[in-house]
């Protein structure tokens, strides 16, 4: 069966890579032709008539101290490329891509069947139009179509009420509906009326050992430390914290992502290092540190002790969901001034149970997919 998968899209995002990466690797495993829907990438443009507004509150920025680039756009377009070279370079190598213009190019006969999912692909403010993550451009199509491991990201209900109406409409008619957090089934039932499974995300579908063969043959260098660290959004009290875990430890800090996400930062710094770095870092590490949802799943994947900071801008259900799922509910810590005054002793986890618990999982999770018959 030929199988779109209808995820955000692939850029610098670690996370987001390996989940379309492993689920695609998963779908082909079981026998179906797996491509990654992607649309064209286009040029940043301003639209003329939103020129004046937005370099005007753009000026207004700089003038009270808070440094943006003016010409944005202009920027974005020329340091892009350079930006995600090593991230673009491991896409082209493993994933398997269907390009178009746009998502309203796609049409009934490229494939048997879509696949709407994982990571926050439900978050209206991840979409130009969160209707697309409801597949509105396939309406009366004879396809299949199936939601896995699909995330809201929060359980902050965030739809206006004509969204609402029309998404619940349009996920009504896909034949499996399943989501990557506990508070996603009770969303989907209280908001859109339907019954939805509570499924891994799709990277844990995946073992250890078929990670370590990404950058087995690399040759990327090894962490220069014992403790990785994994900030997204870095605060003096998460640098806090990851002193005073390494220091009570006696552990090395070493991190292994750029400032991508600083556009004020310096281009050499903005540089997103490879994805086979990321992953051997956790190969490396004695212990994380991280307020990344995906950093949280592959320390549980390669058995490494973690902290996780949560991140309540970026979606705290999210941590909340899968470490309860493995009774890792210590784990996470509130990102204010005490967690990092006072770290918590690092405790052994049991990783036999974790163990058990993932294989368990897994079965589920798998046997969800495999309702998509070749």
């Amino acid at each position: 069966m030929k199988v779109g998968i209808l995820t955000l899209p692939l850029h610098t995002n670690y996370g987001g890579i390996l989940q379309a990466y492993a689920l695609q690797t998963v779908l082909s495993r079981m026998g179906h032709d797996a491509y990654v829907i992607e649309k064209e990438r286009k040029p940043l443009r301003l639209p003329l008539w939103r020129m004046p507004v937005k370099y005007g509150r753009r000026i207004l920025r700089n003038l009270a101290g808070h440094p943006y680039p003016i010409f944005y756009e202009r920027k974005q377009n020329r340091e892009q490329s350079v930006i995600r070279q090593h991230t673009d370079k491991f896409i082209r190598k493993h994933v398997r891509c269907k390009t178009f213009a746009d998502y309203g190019a796609i049409t009934e006969q490229d494939f048997d069947a879509i696949v709407v999912g994982s990571d926050q692909v439900w978050r209206p403010e991840y979409f130009d139009d969160i209707r697309t993550a409801y597949l509105d451009f396939a309406e009366g199509w004879n396809i299949r179509r199936m939601a896995y491991a699909a995330s809201f990201g929060t359980d902050t209900w965030e739809y206006s009420a004509r969204r609402e109406r029309e998404c619940g409409r349009l996920l009504r008619m896909f034949d499996y509906v399943s989501v990557r957090e506990a508070s996603g089934v009770d969303l989907c039932r209280r908001h859109f009326g339907v019954e939805a499974e509570h499924v891994l995300d799709p990277t844990m579908l995946l073992g250890r050992e078929d990670y370590v063969r990404l950058f087995a043959d690399c040759r990327v260098p090894a962490g220069r430390g014992t403790l990785m660290s994994y900030i997204l959004d870095e605060t003096p009290v998460k640098t806090a914290l990851v002193d005073a875990v390494a220091r009570r430890n006696g552990l090395v800090p070493f991190r292994v992502n750029s400032r991508v996400e600083d556009i004020n930062a310096p281009l050499q710094e903005r540089i997103q290092p490879p994805v086979e770095q990321w992953l051997q870092g956790f190969y490396d590490a004695e212990f994380v540190i991280t307020d990344s949802f995906h950093a949280c799943v592959f320390s549980i994947i390669f058995n490494k002790p973690f902290f996780a900071v949560g991140n309540p801008g970026r979606g705290l259900s999210r941590f909340k969901s899968l470490l309860a799922m493995f009774g890792l509910d210590d784990r996470l810590l509130m990102p204010d001034a005490s967690c990092a005054a006072v770290p918590p002793a690092v405790k052994d986890i049991c990783w036999d149970d974790v163990n058990r618990r993932l294989a368990g999982y897994a079965e589920m999770s798998y046997g969800f997919i495999s309702r998509l018959k070749v």
